[in-house]
């Protein structure tokens, strides 16, 4: 492929002109493996390899560890660029250096750059780009030839060997966790997950896991002893105690193989974010040990303490009381099932949910229904969506096992949905006692964030 030809002309003059070609990118599809993004990253000159990169992987809990992450590294005065999926509110949120979104102009400056590559790349033997692709390609033209952070924390897309964001090498890999998600690409098993997942670990590079199943840990073990990779993994390595759970406010200790911290604050809530914390914790640790980082214990306390996650158990309103949680799967449902028995006090719970159709629900379901007086079933406003009817079957089938009345409520229009939820809890805003739930897929909370917060839906083009 020839190299980029100066001054060619835009193509694009807006930002929203630029993401509507992008998202239009959508109907390629998910398309597994490196040789279309390596086609474009050949075309510019390889910019991912001007850059350190922090490559993190994982089931559930990536977008936390690197919010953790990107919070202490600019805590402590570097230039960070984050790159993370899907998004909540903007298509740009997915680039962010030092915080902050990726601007209109670059956008517009570096989707000219790229289409014409993009085109040329179409009429080939390898096809289009995905939107994926494209938009990673985005994120390491911005980072490797305007921006020039110090850092990228790097946040896989779906599962890791054959997910293009592996086309960089890391400073260091971090793999989160393993769990029933995307089994219809990644594998039927959580071995066949594990070993996707395990896929971003590089010869020589140092990894960090909180992987727990025995058989997972194993494939962990393995893959990094064959490929020369020092592996520290929670619950080995390092581990954590947890002081005191309270909502926004969570206290523990972290033990590691180079020190002992006896007091972190962190404010999202749940026990798992913890295990999150401590895994950010690990991973800058080894960077300070073997990389020369700087991390003074002060910048390590406030990063914890400052470091925010939207859509991860939010509350959005307060009267009446509404938090909302991405949980897509079973253990992110198992999780979020612990923090409001943990945590939140109430006398009544009410639930909305969407899910995707390719999801384990009745596991999920299981996890989350002996806690529900009222479960409000909708849709998510997106193409590939799981129809309400037929979610509503699966918590129907479960209903008997509950030994406990549950109200079901089917409404497809999530706006609608919404309205049914607050109507279950008319009470909520006046005594505070009825908690009200959203949760399932990323497509539904993106939405109701966005309408409560800011009076308007998000962004599409995921």
């Amino acid at each position: 492929m020839t190299q980029e030809t100066p001054g060619a002309p835009d193509v694009f003059r807006t930002a929203d002109e630029a993401m509507a070609w992008i998202t239009g990118l959508t109907s390629f599809g998910i398309r597994p493996g490196l040789d279309r993004i390596g086609k474009l990253m050949e075309t510019f000159n390889h910019p991912e390899r001007r850059l350190k990169f922090i490559h993190v992987a994982g089931t559930n809990g990536k977008g936390s560890v690197c919010a953790y992450l990107t919070s202490v590294l600019l805590e402590c005065g570097y230039d960070v660029g984050t790159f993370t999926s899907p998004y909540l509110t903007s298509y740009s949120n997915r680039l962010q250096y030092n915080g902050q979104d990726i601007s209109d102009e670059h956008l517009v400056q570096l989707t000219n750059r790229l289409k014409p590559a993009a085109d040329v790349l179409a009429q080939s033997e390898w096809g289009s780009p995905t939107m994926f692709e494209v938009t990673t390609a985005l994120a390491l033209l911005y980072y490797g030839t305007v921006s020039f952070p110090d850092f990228v924390v790097w946040e896989t897309g779906l599962g890791g060997r054959l997910d293009v964001t592996n086309i960089v090498t890391p400073v260091i890999s971090v793999i989160t966790n393993v769990g029933h998600d995307h089994m219809d690409v990644l594998g039927p098993t959580l071995a066949d997950i594990a070993r996707e997942k395990a896929g971003i670990i590089k010869s020589g590079v140092p990894v960090v896991t909180a992987v727990s199943q025995p058989e997972i840990v194993e494939i962990m073990e393995e893959t990094a002893r064959r490929r020369r990779a020092t592996l520290y993994r929670l619950g080995g390595a390092f581990s954590y105690q947890s002081l005191s759970i309270a909502e926004n406010e969570q206290n523990f200790s972290f033990q590691g193989p180079f020190r002992v911290l006896q007091s972190l604050t962190i404010t999202l809530n749940g026990e798992h974010q913890i295990a999150n914390a401590a895994t950010a914790i690990m991973t800058l640790e080894v960077l300070r040990q073997y990389y020369a980082l700087l991390v003074d214990d002060e910048h390590l306390l406030n990063g914890l303490r400052n470091a925010t996650w939207p859509g991860r158990l939010e509350r959005v309103s307060d009267r009446p009381r509404i938090v909302i949680d991405g949980a897509h799967n079973p253990e992110g449902m198992e999780a979020l099932s612990r923090a409001l028995r943990d945590i939140y006090s109430y006398d009544r719970l009410n639930l909305m949910m969407a899910m995707m159709p390719n999801k384990n629900h009745e596991q999920s379901l299981r996890h989350i229904l002996p806690l529900v007086d009222t479960l409000v079933i909708t849709e998510p406003d997106f193409h590939k969506k799981m129809n309400a009817a037929d979610l509503a079957s699966v918590a129907e089938g479960l209903r008997s096992e509950l030994g406990r009345p549950l109200n079901i409520v089917v409404e497809p229009d999530w706006r609608r949905a919404l309205d049914r939820l607050l109507q279950a809890s008319p009470s909520s805003g006046e005594d505070g006692n009825t908690l009200n739930v959203v949760t399932g897929t990323l497509y539904l909370i993106a939405d109701v964030r966005s309408w409560l917060l800011h009076g308007t839906k998000s962004e599409k083009g995921w």
